[in-house]
């Protein structure tokens, strides 16, 4: 392949001005079809590629990147300049390995008719539209393959491809100024010719939120479906196992490895392993095999997550959990969590529930402490419950919590597991503490 030669030029380049060096290349093909106010918009073929080198020079990290791919010169010399500014590197780069297969290519994805995916997208407006014909709804449908190959000057060596079909949709009510805001998503590595799942989400959404519930204020058990654990809960939560987080003592569990932090029925694991998960993968970013990790084990922590940097830093091995882009160096996350589900339905949650809120989404919730596990933000979607039932949806609301509070004594775990955009298979949580407060 010709970017492999470019790659082992690059490498041969950069071994000339430093002790080691490791080469990161991405190629990207992404075609999708968008919907706007139920008419179809655009379509669009993006074929995007590009390298990035890291090259230690007297023992300190250089950096730099390029989509411009054949200039290797430029890259070179680019590192080499930054080098005498960067971090002192704490890590070697990988020898070669024979990494455990992990499929995560379907080639039919790439081949998936346009047209088809047009029928798609029109077949799934005109369903949503026959639910309410005052939805205004944009929707796409995409096909995306990514190829990521890694070599360093130790002899390491990785190249795996990614399919990913997804399909979204986004629908608008508007009844003088209230703004009804509905939407789901689905993920797969291979085509998705079915719908049903994202039409039936729609039609749950409008019909429990089809009136206004009355303001809530105060203390109230909180529901979060899969959407809303994705949107509320996973973010602040995985912050404080990113291994840099730890080294820096920002995260609240710094000090807490192997104890008991969260309710003993919560587990949560990564599994990069899955087959046809977007978000497996055979290595991490450093081309590190990537292994299943328990994060918490029955209520305990069990593990952090390591780059190569920081895991050299913490006199720790590297736990395959480097993430990257081409433009920056790699750093710690997850890969594909997933949160181990209870037997509890979701009908079943609510039903207990005397006073309480159901979340689906929040808007804003970034800007809050995520470090220290805050939860701070407006409910964009959710719905109020009095008496075991709900009863409208949540308007101006903004709720407030800690995930670390709200771990720690679950009310119940749902048996309702569901998969949110290819990395994070979860069911709802039931959860106590969480403040909510209604501008009337």
């Amino acid at each position: 392949m010709e970017h492999n030669n470019t790659i082992f030029k690059l490498l041969e380049q950069a071994k000339k001005k430093g002790e080691s060096a490791e080469v990161f290349y991405l190629s990207r093909y992404r075609e999708p079809v968008v919907f706007e106010a139920n008419q179809l918009k655009t379509l669009e073929l993006q074929e995007t590629s590009g390298v990035s080198l890291r090259l230690i020079k007297d023992g300190r990290i250089g950096f730099s990147s390029t989509n411009i791919i054949q200039d290797t010169n430029i890259l070179v010399e680019n590192a080499v300049e930054t080098a005498p500014f960067g971090p002192i590197a704490c890590f070697e780069f990988p020898n070669f390995r024979v990494f455990n297969p992990v499929q995560t290519n379907d080639p039919t994805t790439k081949l998936f008719p346009i047209n088809r995916m047009i029928d798609l997208g029109r077949d799934l407006v005109e369903k949503i539209h026959q639910l309410n014909p005052e939805v205004l709804c944009d929707s796409e449908i995409s096909k995306n393959v990514t190829t990521i190959t890694i070599a360093n000057t130790n002899g390491g060596f990785a190249t795996y491809t990614t399919s990913v079909f997804a399909i979204s949709i986004s629908g608008t009510l508007i009844d003088g100024t209230d703004m009804f805001f509905l939407g789901d998503y689905v993920l797969s590595c291979n085509p998705i010719e079915n719908t049903d799942e994202l039409v039936s989400s729609i039609f749950t959404q409008l019909e429990n939120g089809r009136t206004i519930a009355d303001p809530v204020n105060g203390q109230v058990d909180a529901i979060f479906t899969p959407r809303g654990v994705a949107s509320a809960i996973i973010p602040p939560l995985m912050s404080g196992f990113n291994g840099k987080s730890v080294l820096q003592g920002s995260s609240p569990l710094a000090d807490k490895l192997d104890q008991p932090v969260f309710d003993k029925n919560l587990s949560i694991w990564d599994h990069p392993d899955l087959h046809m998960i977007p978000g497996s993968r055979m290595c991490d970013d450093e081309g590190v095999s990537s292994k299943r990790i328990p994060l918490i084990g029955n209520g305990i922590v069990r593990n952090f997550l390591y780059d190569l940097q920081t895991a050299g830093q913490a006199n720790k091995e590297s736990t395959g959990n480097a993430h990257r882009s081409l433009s920056s160096p790699p750093a710690p996350g997850i890969s594909v969590s997933v949160v181990y589900p209870g037997e509890t339905s979701f009908e079943d949650m609510v039903a207990n529930t005397k006073h309480g809120i159901v979340i689906e989404g929040l808007l804003g919730a970034g800007q809050s402490n995520i470090l220290g596990g805050d939860i701070n933000a407006n409910v964009l979607l959710g719905y109020r419950i009095k008496n075991g039932k709900i009863v409208g949806r949540l308007k101006n609301t903004i709720i407030n919590g800690n995930v670390y509070q709200a771990l720690k004594n679950i009310k119940a775990l749902g048996n309702d597991s569901k998969w949110i955009g290819g990395s994070l298979k979860t069911p709802s949580i039931y959860c106590s503490g969480i403040s909510a407060a209604t501008r009337e």
